[in-house]
Parts: structure tokens; sequence; C-alpha cells
């Protein structure tokens, strides 16, 4: 697993009173745990940060979809139930851009 991954995982709630199971992109890959954040097909969330996916082969998206970039949780390896697919490498630098736009990070 890699930065640029989607993965479908069981994802947590916001209140942590349930998950869903939803396709979610690896930021960061440790040897135990991923940080990923969330993709939606619910569009009419979008913020200033998050970035529209279009379903392609590569990434194994069916519709078009929502990075949501301030939905962010690290989650243990395990729980992974599988690999959809990946990123392009050119929608990996506008990712880096948005976060650190989200941190405010100069």
């Amino acid at each position: 697993m890699h930065k640029g991954d989607i993965v479908l995982l069981p994802f947590p709630f916001t209140n942590l009173k349930g998950t869903k199971t939803r396709p979610a992109l690896i930021l960061i890959a440790s040897d135990l745990d991923i940080t990923v954040a969330f993709i939606t097909t619910q569009l009419y969330f979008a913020e200033p940060t998050d970035i529209i996916l279009f379903p392609k082969k590569e990434n194994g998206l069916k519709k078009e979809s929502l990075l949501r970039l301030n939905k962010i949780a690290t989650i243990e390896k395990s729980i992974v139930l599988g690999k959809l697919g990946m990123v392009g490498k050119t929608i990996i630098p506008e990712i880096n851009k948005n976060l650190r736009i989200l941190f405010d990070i100069k």
C-alpha cells in the first residue's frame, strides 16, 4: 500500500458511533497503519480543498466522486478490505497543495 492507492475499508463516522464501507485514498502508509482521506459520491458536500475524481480503469471508481481531504483517519492496515486502484501521478501534486492549504502550512 502506497500514497495514491485507493482502498476499500470500513471508514469511521465522525461521531465514532459506526462505520461505512467506502473507498479511501491513502495519504501516508507506515508498517502497521495508513492515513486516508475518504471518497464519496455525494458531490454536494464539496469544499474548496476537495478534489473531484472521475471514474477510470486505473482508479476503480464506478461514479464521479469527491475526495474529501478534510475527512482523514489513521487506520490499521489489517482492516483494509481490498485495493480498488490508484490515482494518477498528476493528481498527487494537487492533493499535496490542497493539504497544505487545509492545514495552513506555508
